[in-house]
C-alpha cells in the first residue's frame, strides 16, 4: 500500500469528529462547549440516520452492565445529565418507569441478580415486585415476579439530536454533511484528513464517532496498526408496532437475552407501542427490511409476559444495526474508546462498539472524550 499524499498547506482545524449520529454531536457539542474549534464530517446527507434514529428511544437506567465498566459508568452519569438537559431544553420525554418481568418461577433468581448488579451500578432505585403487585401496576400483565425501574425513561432522540447541533453552532462549530472520509494520514502536529470530494483538512485531533462505520473509519487511517481495528459485526434488530393502543403505562422487558435484551414492549411520547428488537446476525449495515415472517416468533415471545395479543396485531415497523465488535458466539463487550495511548497514532481516538446504552450515555460519553484530549493543544 503506497503512502497518501501529504498537503503541504492544508485548511487547518482544531477538532474533527466523523459522524454526526447522537455520539458524535454529543462529542462535538463537549468539544466546541469546551473552547475548541470543532468540525463535524458526517458521510450522509442528513444528521443521526443511522443507529441514532433505528432504535428504542429508551433512557436506560443502568441495570445490566458489568460494574465498573464504561457501559455502567457511562450510562448511569449519562441517564441523569441526559434527564437534565431534556428538562432544561423541553424535548420531549418522559421518566414513565419499566419493569423487567419474570415469565416463569426459574427466572426470579436472576430477577434479583440483576438487581444486584443494579446496585453495584450506583442504581438505587429498583423494587422487586411480587407477581400481584406487578399485576396491580400492569393489569394486563402475566408475570411471576418483576423488578420496577423507576428511572428509565423515553426520549425524542431527533429532538435531542437537534438541540446538540444547535448548541454546537452556537458554540462556533459546524456541520458538514455529504463529506464521507476517503482516507486519512498521522503527520507532525496531527492529522490530514481527505474526503470523498478531495477537500483535504489538518486537525490537531480527531475523533472517530462513525457507529457502524468506526472500524471502518479507522482503517483508513495509515498507521494505525491492524490488530488495533476491531472487527465489525451487525446485529440486526427488527421492530413491530401495534394495532391500536396497548393496555400499559410502563415498559415492559423480559429478563435479557444474549446479544440483546429481548423482545420488549416499549412505548413512544404519543403512548403508541412497538415490540422489538429482536436480534438478527447479519452481514451488511445496509440490511434495513423487515421480514414480515419475523412476526411469528414475536407473537410467542410477547405472549410470554402479554396473553392477551391478538392475532394479526404487530404490523412490520422499522430495523436497526446494533454496531458490535463481539462475534455472535462471544461474550459482550464493552464500549471501546481507544486513544493515542493505546494505538500510538496522535490526537486520534477511537469510539469502537458503542451499541446500547450509546443513547443514554451520549452526554457523558462526550465529557469523557473531553477529558481523554485535555491535553492536546
Amino acid at each position: 500500500m503506497t503512502t497518501p499524499p501529504i498537503v503541504s498547506n492544508p485548511e487547518q482545524v482544531e477538532c474533527v469528529v466523523i459522524g454526526a449520529g447522537v455520539v458524535g454531536l454529543a462529542v462535538a457539542r463537549a468539544l466546541a462547549l469546551a473552547g475548541r474549534e470543532v468540525l463535524v464530517l458526517e458521510a450522509a446527507n442528513a444528521i443521526g440516520t443511522g443507529t441514532s434514529s433505528r432504535n428504542s428511544e429508551v433512557i436506560h437506567a443502568g441495570i445490566y452492565y458489568t460494574p465498573g465498566s464504561l457501559k455502567a459508568r457511562l450510562c448511569v452519569q449519562g441517564k441523569q445529565a441526559l434527564y437534565a438537559y431534556c428538562a432544561e431544553r423541553g424535548i420531549g420525554h418522559r421518566r414513565c418507569g419499566k419493569l423487567l418481568v419474570a415469565a416463569h418461577l426459574d427466572q426470579l433468581a436472576q430477577l434479583q441478580g440483576i438487581v444486584e448488579k443494579g446496585r453495584h451500578n450506583g442504581v438505587d432505585d429498583l423494587v422487586m415486585l411480587s407477581q400481584t403487585e406487578a399485576q396491580a401496576m400492569e393489569p394486563a400483565l402475566r408475570c411471576e415476579g418483576a423488578v420496577f425501574s423507576p428511572s428509565t425513561g423515553i426520549v425524542d432522540s431527533h429532538a435531542l439530536m437537534i438541540s446538540l447541533q444547535g448548541d454546537l453552532e452556537n458554540a462556533g462549530g459546524m456541520v458538514v454533511l455529504n463529506s464521507a472520509l476517503e482516507r486519512a494520514v498521522g503527520v507532525p502536529g496531527g492529522v490530514q484528513l481527505f474526503t470523498q470530494d478531495g477537500t483535504c483538512l489538518q486537525a490537531n485531533m480527531v475523533v472517530n464517532a462513525a457507529g457502524l462505520h468506526a472500524p471502518a473509519v479507522a482503517a483508513r487511517l495509515q498507521g494505525l496498526a491492524a490488530h488495533h481495528v476491531p472487527q465489525a459485526y451487525f446485529a440486526k434488530g427488527n421492530y413491530f408496532t401495534l394495532a391500536g393502543r396497548a393496555p400499559f403505562s410502563h415498559l415492559i422487558y423480559p429478563v435479557p437475552q444474549a446479544a440483546g435484551l429481548g423482545v420488549h414492549l416499549t412505548l413512544d411520547l404519543g403512548g403508541q407501542a412497538k415490540f422489538g428488537p429482536d436480534v438478527q446476525w447479519v452481514e451488511s449495515a445496509d440490511d434495513l427490511v423487515v421480514d414480515p415472517a419475523r412476526g411469528d416468533a414475536f407473537y410467542a415471545e410477547v405472549r410470554q409476559y402479554w396473553p392477551e395479543l391478538a392475532d394479526g396485531a404487530l404490523i412490520p415497523g422499522y430495523a436497526g444495526i446494533r454496531p458490535k465488535i463481539h462475534a455472535p458466539d462471544a461474550p459482550a463487550c464493552d464500549f471501546l474508546i481507544q486513544g493515542p495511548a493505546t494505538h500510538g497514532v496522535a490526537g486520534w481516538v477511537n469510539l469502537f462498539g458503542i451499541e446500547s446504552p450509546g443513547l443514554t450515555s451520549a452526554l457523558a460519553l462526550g465529557d469523557y472524550v473531553v477529558a481523554q484530549l485535555a491535553a492536546i493543544k
